[in-house]
């Protein structure tokens, strides 16, 4: 939708959104995954988009002035393989330090997760997975039918990972456990000590589990801060995830991966993506292969835009310390924001999602990814340098207004 079309759609959207303004009782939801509202981020991009977690985005012309049009033209619109393109799994493996033979490549990280979820885990099993979190890491669970164990972080803490509450929670039931590195919607990242301690956990009280860690995020640091190496190789228990959407800024070509080195595992994988969507897209999959191979080019650039808009984040989050907290992040073109208590009683909490529409802002509420409606993750790579400031200026008027 363009122009006038898409300017009626967003007001009444964002109409629908306004506390008390509905205009009926929905009914009960009755669908197999929960619903979430993070699936307005699909319906409406308003001018101060500070709720994206991706950097901005890449351009076909960006990424054909990299491969050349010859190889897209002569491309054959064939099925492609259950695994994915050997090119691509190529590509992904240098990334990851592993044999190609151990990705398989998905439609995005969460279609991953849930043939992971669906694969290993059946009726009375349990998975643990460590929240807040991106909503399909949990959802993706539920729809499959899993039994699902929070373990909630804390921001007073960073968002670390709580391995005692971990260890209390497995049991020889949890075929699944699953974090996120760097974590959405904080950034935090898990160190490899922390990791190993959990995989010890795992032995000793839930030997069948599988430990499945998302990266989508690693990539995406600042300036020349080092990049984490991947957990991946670290031990066969553990599946990666991890796109191209994100660091690299291409979601739309619903590229991601998942490394397994368990072989069994892999074919049952293989063959639960073939009865779902039966292989990827050919056409985004050498699209996406391109890009990898160009990665290093592709996240320069993009690594230096987010140190720059982190250093105007954090000299904003300082100039409202009085009305707000933070966590820096170690990666990610995401953080998470909270309005102080001292500052914002509920009513103004209320009022000031309400009022965000007005002043052209979009954020992410922590009540999608399970935390409080004073935490909103705010993604500081989707808009240009010149348009981010007055983002963040505009976020202080709909402070000041939401308290007047």
């Amino acid at each position: 939708m363009q122009g006038k079309s898409m300017k009626g759609f967003q007001q009444n959207f964002d109409e629908r959104q306004r506390p008390g303004l509905s205009e009926s009782t929905p009914p009960a939801w009755r669908g197999r995954f929960p619903r979430n509202e993070i699936i307005s981020l699909l319906n409406v991009n308003r001018p101060f988009n500070l709720a994206e977690s991706t950097s901005q985005d890449l351009t076909v012309g960006e990424l054909l002035n990299l491969a050349g049009s010859e190889p897209i033209r002569n491309l054959k619109l064939g099925y492609g393989t259950s695994a994915g393109s050997l090119a691509l799994r190529e590509a992904i493996a240098e990334g990851c330090n592993v044999p190609a033979e151990q990705i398989i490549t998905t439609q995005g990280t969460a279609l991953g997760l849930f043939l992971l979820a669906f694969e290993v885990c059946r009726s009375g099993d349990e998975a643990i997975l460590a929240t807040p979190c991106f909503p399909p890491s949990r959802d993706s669970l539920l729809g499959a039918g899993v039994t699902v164990r929070e373990i909630k972080l804390s921001f007073e803490n960073g968002y670390r990972l709580d391995l005692d509450q971990i260890d209390a929670s497995l049991s020889a039931k949890t075929k699944l456990v699953s974090i996120a590195s760097p974590q959405n919607p904080g950034g935090i990242q898990t160190s490899r000590a922390d990791i190993e301690k959990l995989l010890a956990m795992m032995e000793k009280r839930s030997p069948d589990a599988m430990l499945f860690i998302d990266e989508t995020y690693r990539e995406a640091t600042y300036g020349d801060n080092a990049v984490v190496e991947s957990f991946a190789g670290l031990d066969s228990r553990i599946v990666t995830g991890a796109s191209v959407s994100k660091a690299l800024g291409a979601p739309g070509l619903r590229t991601g991966w998942l490394t397994v080195a368990d072989a069994d595992l892999r074919e049952r994988l293989a063959i639960a993506k073939m009865n779902t969507v039966i292989s990827g897209s050919v056409l985004d999959e050498t699209l996406a292969t391109v890009l990898l191979r160009n990665r290093e080019g592709v996240l320069a650039s993009r690594r230096r835009l987010l140190a720059g808009a982190l250093r105007e984040l954090a000299l904003w989050c300082e100039s409202e310390h009085e009305r707000v907290e933070w966590l820096r992040p170690d990666a990610g073109a995401l953080c998470c924001v909270r309005l102080r208590s001292d500052a914002f009683d509920e009513t103004a909490v209320s009022r000031f999602w309400g009022l965000l529409p007005d002043h052209d802002l979009q954020l992410a509420s922590g009540t999608w990814f399970g935390e409080s409606n004073r935490v909103f993750r705010l993604g500081f790579g989707y808009l240009p340098p010149e348009r981010f400031g007055p983002a963040l200026s505009a976020l202080s008027r709909a402070m000041s207004a939401a308290t007047a």
